[in-house]
């Protein structure tokens, strides 16, 4: 073997894969489908299946089933997917941190909302007065249950998040921008509609509407029933808080929800729906700017946190 071909080997043993491809395996992960991917990575399928098979061939190993709908990973690929977030990550930083030496900011801020939050922490203005200051810098913004979106600051799959909390997170930085109590709605008709407040036990035959497992205001909800030893049944989930209240309006069950949502089922002139006080339980929802540990933090990510908390002060 001639010096020069052992140099090539060693060289492709070094390198052996490339960002392109990573994103391409993500883009397969998130989507599970080749199709979807392919249209997300802007290739046609047949490109992102030679890159996705250049990857395995370097690896040695298929990284998905093929034949599956929809795709499901191998032991191989689950393995390779926290590494190749982080990787690509660490590049689009690397890349970050040398623009942020001219004072340019560029690349992207994934951001992570809590759709409810908006009249408590208004970040659609915060993020309009922050893009108009870096016009670099692309927003994707995503919207999951409160402690998907913290799991997902920890994996890297988003640079921060704004949204509730039920308490301090281990391994991730945690603001407080904001508080609001959760009241029973029911509507007007209920027999408890006419109390100022109410207790868990005045509740315990009640049928309830409920938003999904994982989000804040289940969390205290069912803290607050489980302290008090009092059994309930939900009648109807569902993960969104303005059919949530169509559906206590309707009769379906009462419910817990904050007290400041913005939509007219419940700030109307013709509303039906009434919001009673719970004494004895505290439910309340605080809501968060949550970022990765500081090394971690990207620079567009820590450049937003440090604009919105000098317009919007922590809170207590």
């Amino acid at each position: 073997m001639t010096l020069s071909r052992y140099a090539a080997i060693q060289a492709s043993r070094r390198w052996p894969m490339e960002l392109r491809q990573l994103r391409h395996f993500l883009a397969l992960v998130e989507e599970r489908s080749i199709t979807r991917a392919a249209k997300r990575e802007l290739i046609v399928q047949s490109g992102l299946s030679n890159s996705l098979q250049a990857l395995e061939r370097e690896l040695g190993t298929p990284l998905y089933v093929r034949g599956t709908r929809p795709v499901r990973l191998t032991a191989a690929g689950e393995a390779l997917v926290g590494p190749a977030r982080r990787t690509l990550t660490s590049a689009a930083q690397a890349e970050q941190a040398v623009h942020h030496t001219r004072d340019v900011l560029i690349g992207t801020l994934r951001l992570g909302v809590s759709l409810s939050a908006q009249h408590l922490v208004p970040f659609a203005s915060y993020l309009g007065e922050f893009t108009r200051d870096h016009p670099g810098i692309d927003l994707r913004l995503r919207y999951a249950p409160a402690l998907a979106m913290i799991s997902m600051v920890e994996t890297g799959e988003l640079d921060c998040v704004i949204g509730p909390a039920v308490s301090q997170v281990p391994g991730v930085r945690m603001t407080r921008l904001a508080r609001e109590p959760l009241h029973l709605v029911c509507r007007a008709d209920h027999r408890l509609a006419e109390r100022a407040e109410v207790d868990m036990r005045q509740l315990a035959n009640e049928r309830f509407v409920e938003v999904p497992p994982g989000w804040t205001a289940r969390l205290l909800s069912d803290a607050a029933f489980a302290g008090e030893g009092i059994p309930r049944r939900v009648v109807c989930e569902v993960g969104d808080w303005e059919l949530f209240l169509e559906l206590v309006s309707a009769g379906v069950g009462v419910g817990f929800a904050p007290v400041g949502l913005q939509y007219p089922v419940l700030t109307g002139p013709d509303s039906v729906l009434r919001l009673i006080a719970v004494e004895g339980v505290r439910l309340e929802r605080h809501i968060y700017l949550i970022l990765p540990s500081v090394g971690e933090t990207s620079p567009a990510a820590r450049r937003f946190a440090d604009q919105m908390l000098r317009i919007h002060p922590a809170g207590s």
